[in-house]
């Protein structure tokens, strides 16, 4: 069918995707970027052609029962609307949207609209490669959502008394919209078929087996097995329990190798057994301390029984001084011609004159160690206070990024 000239005049050349005759001899033509109504000449009017980009940032549709509009809005280029028989609106509505979502790049340059679906204030355009989706009082805006089919793993519908939900899972994630159970059935078909011919498929269950991979990247991998993550250098932490040193000082009390056991009094404390054993033994060894010995010239037994007893001896002058003499328990008599050590008041003796408690240390290489100040243990203090609460906080930070990586494998799966 030959093209009024006016409209060949305003095409130049563009090519007509859609053209709708709108009674009479008005038509409407609809090409990728613009939309042109023509009017033919009447009684008060001259043949006119009016033209609508397709770049407009909103679509809004008021239907009547003879007449209907399609505004399109450019923000702060105003508005234009097409006014047409409410019985062309629905084949007018899909290529006009068609071209203001490629426009707008929602969809690609040689993508088209399915099937275009409104229902009171939900839009679905169903494209050859995505499901876009709006949700307001208008046809369609720019605060839309657009689902493209190769991030969606799996499609299910759930059927209700009233809306069938459409269940879309877009990257993990489950994506739900409502259609009415008699416009349920189109729906479905419109998604299914583009989805299925997408991916080259002819089944949801071959869908569902190609978009899901073989093997999925974390799926049998625990968070903490991952062997590349790394969360920096830090302070090693505290242990309640510290391993052995491999070398020990010379004044540790461990066991040595030959089969000593230092040991052993702090194991009596631990151990209920230990502190038995010598608890038993501890009576034995003081009555083998009050027995006499032959062997070191102690008197036998029968002996003893004629010891004469203490309030019978008659003490002499001689004897308290042989007494005084006599060194105390413990102390072991000086030689015959040794000299006498006097005892100073720090504990060391050294013949007759008195040295400090410390001299030894002298040659050493090492001095005598200095109690030290109370604020000196303070300072100390504050600094291990410091210490423990820095790596408090890094080991919280350590933390939060552990919790941060399991989410994220969680979400890869």
């Amino acid at each position: 069918m030959s093209q009024p000239e006016i409209v060949q005049t305003d095409l130049a050349g563009e090519e007509v995707v859609a053209r709708i005759d709108l009674g009479g001899e008005d038509e409407l033509y609809v090409t990728p970027t613009r939309t042109l109504v023509y009017r033919a000449e009447g009684l008060l009017s001259d043949e006119r052609v009016t033209e609508y980009p397709h770049e407009a940032e909103r679509v809004t549709v008021s239907e009547g029962r003879r007449k209907s509009k399609i505004t399109l809005e450019y923000g702060l280029d105003g508005e234009q609307t097409i006014t047409l028989p409410s019985s062309r609106l629905t084949r007018a509505l899909q290529p006009i949207v068609e071209g203001v979502l490629r426009q707008n790049g929602v969809l690609d340059d040689d993508e088209s609209v399915v099937e275009l679906f409104r229902f009171n204030e939900l839009t679905v355009a169903v494209a050859g490669e995505r499901v876009v989706r709006y949700i307001g009082p208008g046809l369609w805006d720019q605060e839309f959502e657009s689902y493209h089919y190769s991030d969606v793993t799996d499609l299910a519908f759930e059927d209700g008394n009233v809306n069938t939900s459409v269940v879309l899972t877009v990257d993990g994630q489950q994506e739900r919209f409502k259609t009415p159970n008699e416009d349920a059935r189109a729906v479905r078909s419109a998604i299914e078929s583009t989805l299925l011919s997408y991916w080259n498929v002819d089944s949801l269950e071959e869908f569902r087996a190609a978009a899901t991979p073989d093997e999925p990247a974390a799926e049998n991998e625990a968070p903490g097995d991952a062997e590349d993550v790394s969360f920096g250098d830090g302070p090693d932490p505290l242990f309640a329990d510290p391993a052995e040193p491999d070398e020990l000082p010379d004044n540790a009390t461990r066991a040595d190798d030959e089969g000593t056991e230092p040991d052993e009094p702090r194991r009596a404390a631990t151990d209920p057994t230990a502190s038995a054993d010598a608890a038993e033994a501890a009576p034995r060894t003081a009555a083998d301390a009050s027995s006499p010995d032959p062997a070191n010239g102690s008197a036998e037994p029968d002996e003893a029984t004629n010891v004469t007893p203490e309030s019978d001896v008659q003490t002499t002058p001689e004897a308290e001084s042989r007494a005084a003499r006599t060194p105390e328990a413990g102390e072991r008599s000086p030689p015959p011609g040794a000299e006498t050590p006097d005892r100073t008041p720090d504990g060391a003796t050294t013949g007759n004159r008195t040295e400090p408690a410390d001299a030894g240390f002298e040659g050493s290489g090492f001095e005598a160690a200095t109690p030290a100040t109370d604020e000196e243990i303070l300072e100390e203090v504050a600094g291990l206070r410091e210490v423990v609460e820095r790596q408090s906080e890094e080991l919280t930070a350590q933390r939060e990024l552990l919790e941060q990586l399991v989410e994220e494998l969680r979400r890869g799966r």
